[in-house]
Order: C-alpha cells, then sequence, then structure tokens
C-alpha cells in the first residue's frame, strides 16, 4: 500500500475507518468543513503528491450534499498533484434516474456519472447498482463489486439451505435472486409487482412454492419499506414459515422503521454502504452487516494492480 492513501468525505467515516484497519493503513488527514451561507470547503492536511488516492463517499441522503463534498474533495486532491483519484462510492445516489421514463425528463444518474469524472476521478467502484449499465455512464474504468457475498457468508450460517426459497419482489430483480439461489442451492420465486406511482407498488400474484419455507426476499435497496412489506405480506398468505429481507443498501426514507418493525418481516439485513441511523442500529428487526473488507480488499488489488475479478463471483 505504498504511495496509497485513503480518504473519506462525512458519509462513511465509520466505513472508511473500518477499511483502514482491514489494510492496516491510517485514514488520510483533511478537513471538511462549511462556511455561514453553507459552502463546503476541503483541506487536505498532508501531502498526496505522486499517490493513488481512494475517495470512500456514498452519495447518500442527503444525496446533493455528499455529491458536492465528493467533487470538492476531488478538486483538491488533483490540485494537489494526486498520481490518480478512484471514488469508492458505496451507494450511488440517482442511480433509480438511469432512463427517461416520461417525456421531456432527465437522465440524472448519467449527468452526475458526467459531473464526477469531470472533477478529476480516473476510477470507481461501487456497489450494487440500481441498474448495471449505469456503468457505462462513465468515461473512466468502473469496478462493480456486489454485496452477495456477504449476504450468502451469513445467510448460510443461519438456515438450512433445504428450508430457503429466494424471492425476487419483481421480475427486474430475477437475475439477482437468480444468483443467490444457486450459491445457496435453494428454489425460487417471484411476486409480481405492479408501480402505481413514484415509490408506490401493488404486488398481486406470487410465482411459485414457498408454503412451509423460509422466504429470503433480496434488492439492491430499501427505501420507503413498501414494495417489500407488501411482498412479505403476500408470501405470508401464500403460507411461508419466515421472512427475511436482505437489500445492499438501506436508504429508509420517511417512517420506513417504524413500517417495518410493524410488519410480518421478521428481519431486514443490509450493510453499511449508508451509515446506519441510530434508530436503525436500535431496531431489533435490523441488522447490518459491513462490507469493510469486501471494499478493502478491492482497493488493496486495485493498487497493487492484481486482478479483482474473483470479488466478483
Amino acid at each position: 500500500m505504498e504511495h496509497t492513501k485513503i480518504f473519506s468525505g462525512t458519509s462513511n467515516i465509520p466505513l472508511t475507518e473500518a477499511v483502514c484497519k482491514y489494510l492496516d493503513v491510517l485514514p488520510g488527514k483533511a478537513e471538511i468543513r462549511r462556511f455561514s451561507d453553507g459552502e463546503i470547503f476541503a483541506e487536505i492536511s498532508e501531502s498526496v503528491r505522486g499517490s493513488h488516492v481512494f475517495v470512500i463517499q456514498s452519495t447518500c441522503p442527503p444525496v446533493n450534499e455528499h455529491i458536492m463534498e465528493l467533487l470538492i474533495i476531488t478538486d483538491a486532491l488533483k490540485r494537489a498533484s494526486a498520481r490518480a483519484i478512484t471514488a469508492v462510492i458505496p451507494y450511488y445516489g440517482y442511480a433509480r434516474q438511469d432512463r427517461k421514463v416520461q417525456p421531456r425528463a432527465p437522465i440524472s444518474a448519467k449527468l452526475v456519472a458526467d459531473i464526477i469524472v469531470k472533477a478529476g476521478i480516473n476510477r470507481v467502484i461501487t456497489v450494487d447498482l440500481h441498474a448495471g449499465q449505469i456503468q457505462g455512464f462513465f468515461d473512466v474504468p468502473v469496478d462493480h463489486l456486489y454485496a452477495a457475498p456477504v449476504f450468502i457468508s451469513h445467510l448460510k450460517k443461519k438456515f438450512n439451505k433445504d428450508e430457503i426459497v429466494v424471492v425476487s419482489p419483481d421480475a427486474g430483480g430475477l437475475e439477482r435472486a437468480g444468483e443467490y439461489a444457486k450459491r445457496l442451492d435453494a428454489k425460487l420465486a417471484v411476486t409480481y409487482k405492479r408501480r402505481t406511482g413514484p415509490n408506490e407498488a401493488k404486488i398481486s400474484h406470487v410465482i411459485g412454492e414457498v408454503r412451509g419455507k423460509t422466504v429470503v426476499i433480496v434488492d439492491d435497496m430499501v427505501d420507503t419499506a413498501g414494495t417489500a412489506i407488501q411482498a412479505a405480506q403476500a408470501l405470508a398468505r401464500e403460507g411461508a414459515k419466515h421472512v427475511t429481507l436482505c437489500c445492499t443498501h438501506g436508504v429508509f426514507s420517511g417512517n420506513a422503521p417504524q413500517k417495518i418493525e410493524n410488519s410480518v418481516l421478521e428481519e431486514v439485513i443490509i450493510t453499511d454502504t449508508i451509515p446506519p441511523r441510530e434508530e436503525i442500529k436500535r431496531s431489533k428487526k435490523i441488522k447490518v452487516l459491513s462490507i469493510a473488507e469486501l471494499l478493502g480488499e478491492a482497493i488493496r488489488r486495485i493498487a497493487a494492480g492484481e486482478s479483482i475479478s474473483t470479488l466478483f463471483t
């Protein structure tokens, strides 16, 4: 890890510390503060000349604030003569705006990618993008990691494979659910979801046998939790014995944590791509797994010029 430095924006300080502990390095020294009018200022407090710098920053709520932090930190590092700058974005905000869904609408995921590259980023590492094609929105290399190994290791310890059925909440997530089912040697099912508006959906059918089984719903994120709770209710009606939800990104907007506490979901398993709020940490139903080792190993291999392809499997 010689000539490699790891910095953090304000969105992922605990995760950055865990990554640095895995790599046995100290976090980079930087000061991020705001002027009285809300402008962001970043000062790099150590030399980065000739170094490969990794900046860990999820663009999670407040999304625009964290994007601006990433841009300003990147500009500061570039002007401090860093050799290369890799943005480690565990959660990529605006990812759901990846296509035009109506006339005269923006493709904001592409716009944000262009801005990040323009700031001076040479490479991007991210985890479980909402849509895989977002990798092509960046004009620099993108390493798209998956949290599946973290979840699968936990599920194998927790459940007997013979009792698990992996469920996709919609047809779009079947590929992800199929990979989980394959790795767990489990059966596969899907719920039929119809979108009725932004952050609104109706689930009417379950395709697959779930009666008497432990059901694991897999998705990339849980936001309002409406879809997950509806899916859990539909699966319970079909006779599922236990219902667990695995989601990489725990957004939990609005009163989602309270809705989960009052739902038929027995457990919601997320990762720390988005730092959990205090109410999430206190929840008896929500469990947080760390992706620090996954990110740390990717950073180590990239810094050493080694292949990271085995991390994708």
